[in-house]
Formats: C-alpha cells, sequence, structure tokens
C-alpha cells in the first residue's frame, strides 16, 4: 500500500500563518482592482454573456463573501449592509438575471469592498487561529482568499468575452524549443493515496485522503495542442457523428460548432481573440477554450480517451520512489514561476513542453497551470466526504451534470490550485480556459 496521508503532528506557527494569510488576501485584492479598473465603469455594470455577472457584480460579491464570513461568522460582528445580502447571493439570482438587480454602483461597490477589508485585516492582526474547524490554521481567512482568487478568473473569462479594444495586457510566457520527449508515459498500476486531509486550506470537495487502486495506463506527457486539435478539424471531426457522444453531436449541430470558441478561419489560416487581439493560432501552445464534448470526441479520433480524475490524480502526485502523494508534481513546496504558468502572470498558456522544474515524479509536464484539463468523471462526493462550511460550495452540484477538471489554468492563482484542487463545469462549456490531455489503458 502508498504511505497514507497524515496531518502534522508539529504546531502550526501563528505568525507563518498570519503572514500567509495576509499575503493571500492582498495578492487577490490586488488582482481584483487591475480587473475592475481597468474599464470604464459602463463595462463595469454591463452584462458582456448571459453566462456571465456585470464586473461589478463580482466585486460587490466578493466583499459581500468576505464580510458574511470573516467579519460576522469568525469575528461575530454586526452586519454592515444586511439588505444587500440577497442581491450577492449566488443561489439566489441567476446570472441572467443580476443585471437588473438594484446593485451597487461601481463607486459604492468599492467602497463598500474597501470597508470589509479593512476590518478584516483587523481582525486578522488579533486572529489566533483556534478554537473552531472555521478558524483552524487560518481556514477562513484562506477560504476568502481563494473565493476572491476564482472570481478574478471569472473576470477574466468576462474580460475575454466582452468585446471592444484590448484592456488587459501581461508579457507573454517565454518562448520554449519544441517539446521532443516522448508522447505518453507509463502511470504503473497500483494503490495510491488521493485527496488530502492534511492540507490546512483545502476545500470540502478534497477531502479526505483515501487509497484508491488504479490499473497501469498511458498519459499523454503534455496537453493537446492546437496544432494537433487543428488536424481534428481537418479531419472531418465537426462533421463525423462517430466521434461524439450522442449529447455532445446533438449539441454542437444545433450550434453550428465547427472549431473551439474564439476561433476563426481567415483563408488557410485559423484566427483566434485572445483579450480584444485576433491573432494566428500558435501551433504549439494547449488548445484552449473547447468543451468536454470536444475533447472527447478529439480522444475518440485520435483511439484514445479522456485520463478519469483518479488517473488524472495519480499522473500528477504519485512518487513511484517513494509511494507517497505529493501535494504537487514538484513535491511539497509552493508555487514558484518556475514550477507552473499560474496567477495572471501571462493571460494565455505557454507552449507545450515547458516548464521541466514542475514536471511529476512520472516526467508528465504542464498538469499544475496553463489550462484546465476536462477528465472524464462525474463531479462526486470522496468516501467520507462532509459539507464545510455550507452545503451550497459542493454537495449541491454533486451528480453526472457536472464533468470534473483538473490542475488550474493560467487564470488561477497558486492560493486556489493545488494537486488535489478540483474544478467542475457543465460538458457544453467553452468560455473557460479549458484544455485536455488524453490517455489510454496499459493494454490499449
Amino acid at each position: 500500500m502508498t504511505a497514507p496521508e497524515t496531518d502534522s503532528e508539529t504546531e502550526p506557527d501563528i505568525e507563518a500563518l498570519r503572514k500567509r494569510a495576509l499575503t493571500s488576501l492582498i495578492t487577490a485584492r490586488d488582482r481584483t482592482t487591475l480587473l475592475t479598473s481597468c474599464v470604464e465603469d459602463p463595462d463595469l455594470t454591463a452584462q458582456h454573456s448571459p453566462l456571465m455577472s456585470p464586473l461589478v457584480w463580482d466585486l460587490a460579491h466578493i466583499g459581500n463573501q468576505e464580510e458574511l464570513w470573516l467579519l460576522r461568522t469568525v469575528g461575530g460582528r454586526e452586519a454592515m449592509r444586511p439588505e444587500i445580502d440577497s442581491l450577492y447571493d449566488a443561489f439566489e439570482h441567476p446570472r441572467s438575471e443580476r443585471p437588473s438587480l438594484p446593485l451597487l454602483a461601481p463607486a459604492e461597490a468599492r467602497r463598500y469592498a474597501a470597508e470589509v477589508r479593512g476590518r478584516a485585516l483587523d481582525l486578522l492582526e488579533s486572529a489566533d487561529f483556534h478554537g473552531t474547524r472555521l478558524t483552524e490554521a487560518g481556514f477562513a481567512f484562506g477560504m476568502i482568499a481563494q473565493h476572491e482568487q476564482q472570481h478574478d478568473e471569472t473576470m477574466l473569462i468576462t474580460h475575454q468575452l466582452r468585446t471592444g479594444p484590448q484592456a488587459l495586457t501581461a508579457p507573454d510566457p517565454a518562448p520554449a524549443p519544441p517539446f521532443t520527449g516522448p508522447a505518453e508515459v507509463l502511470v504503473p498500476g497500483g494503490p495510491f493515496t488521493m485527496g488530502t486531509s492534511g492540507e490546512p486550506w483545502a476545500l470540502d470537495n478534497e477531502r479526505p485522503a483515501h487509497p484508491r487502486e488504479v490499473e497501469p495506463f498511458w498519459i499523454d506527457t503534455v496537453p493537446v495542442t492546437n496544432a494537433a486539435y487543428q488536424a481534428f478539424i481537418e479531419d472531418g471531426g465537426y462533421v463525423t457523428e462517430r466521434w461524439w457522444e450522442p449529447r455532445g453531436w446533438a449539441h454542437i449541430r444545433q450550434h453550428g460548432t465547427v472549431a473551439p470558441l474564439f476561433w476563426r478561419r481567415d483563408g488557410g489560416q485559423w484566427l483566434r481573440r485572445r483579450f480584444g487581439i485576433t491573432e494566428p493560432v500558435p501551433p504549439d501552445e494547449p488548445v484552449l477554450h473547447v468543451s468536454w464534448y470536444e475533447a472527447d470526441a478529439y480522444a475518440r479520433w485520435a483511439g484514445r480517451r479522456l485520463p478519469t480524475e483518479t488517473e488524472w490524480e495519480k499522473a500528477a502526485r504519485f512518487d513511484p520512489a517513494t509511494g507517497r502523494s505529493r501535494r504537487y508534481p514538484w513535491g511539497d513546496a509552493d508555487p514558484a514561476p518556475e514550477h507552473a504558468n499560474l496567477g495572471q502572470r501571462h493571460l494565455g498558456p505557454a507552449p507545450a513542453g515547458s516548464y521541466p522544474a514542475g514536471e511529476s515524479p512520472l516526467g508528465v509536464r504542464q498538469l499544475i497551470g496553463d489550462v484546465w484539463e476536462w477528465t472524464a468523471s462525474d463531479f462526486l462526493p470522496y468516501p467520507g466526504f462532509r459539507a464545510f462550511p455550507y452545503k451550497e460550495y459542493s454537495e449541491v452540484f454533486f451528480g453526472p451534470e457536472y464533468k470534473v477538471l483538473r490542475g488550474g489554468s493560467f487564470a488561477v492563482d497558486p492560493v486556489a490550485c493545488r494537486g488535489t484542487f478540483r474544478n467542475w463545469d457543465y460538458p457544453i462549456r467553452r468560455q473557460i480556459f479549458s484544455g485536455f490531455r488524453t490517455a489510454r489503458s496499459e493494454a490499449v
């Protein structure tokens, strides 16, 4: 059996936890400020897609969640603006309705979020990180930092969907030589520990750690690239029914889908729109903005399949030398720029084969960052799952309607990305920063 994950027996360093929480909150707010200050107020209040909220809703929602959990629940403070709670309850109003709500105007939303943050930082100064599960190891502060960063990713998606001139800029990832390593890696069969019980800021759906048995399988060394995906298109991938799951085939026929979202053909080349700029599709980048149905169809066309969530995590975390599961593919250290493309440092994925320092012990690259990777698995609870601190974070989404994505993307901050982190969405979704890699069973 693999060595089980165990909680640390040492006392946490309270000041280190306080510093981590402070840094995480400030990093998140700096990103939120950039995403909501780079456009004028009409762009903040507009709904750029029925799939997304107005940016100003996200801004005030971030502040409202911080007030609810840090000031009221942890700090026991009186509600600052109880009359707005229902406006910013994500389960009370679907995104399509939010533009018609009496939302806080941009200036007022900024003032509210800033006032909440000031009080939250005062609370952090005196927090002892003991007493309840919500406060242990600073979990509530970590949860709020992750929540804000998740909305920063959502707001970046909104920026990609909006029309008009470029509003955001960032340097491109460093050029990388063409990847010449093996196309696939063999992941050995046998048990490993999936999930976590010891990661202090892990969310409920990542818990608890538990043993899983996996048959040996092969997995792509790098994510599927634009060039590889174009071969699928050129071979009639979107007009050949046998590659498609029936609901996926019906969906692409209904919507006339012929390529990833934001792509269009111009003569003999494919172009894409990226944050207000139209450019040729780079062949060596991981393909982006594809649905689960598209990923599944490509895998079938290639004579392969999508990896299960369990297979993905074993490829990312299992160390055959020790038999234990790492926090990240490269080890237990927090992500650094040489490990992965995270944190919106760049506004797109790096070339396939980048970040050799971030590869797994088995040699699989870019499992963290660049693109969210679709898996074959439905979003389901782990054995022993317990909802915490509220059912609406994970439990209400469990079931076959949602497919699991793993690994994070260039838009995800390290605080909201781990080897155990689970994302989920409908199989039709393409506006998210989603790509994939394929797998095959050893005997195939």
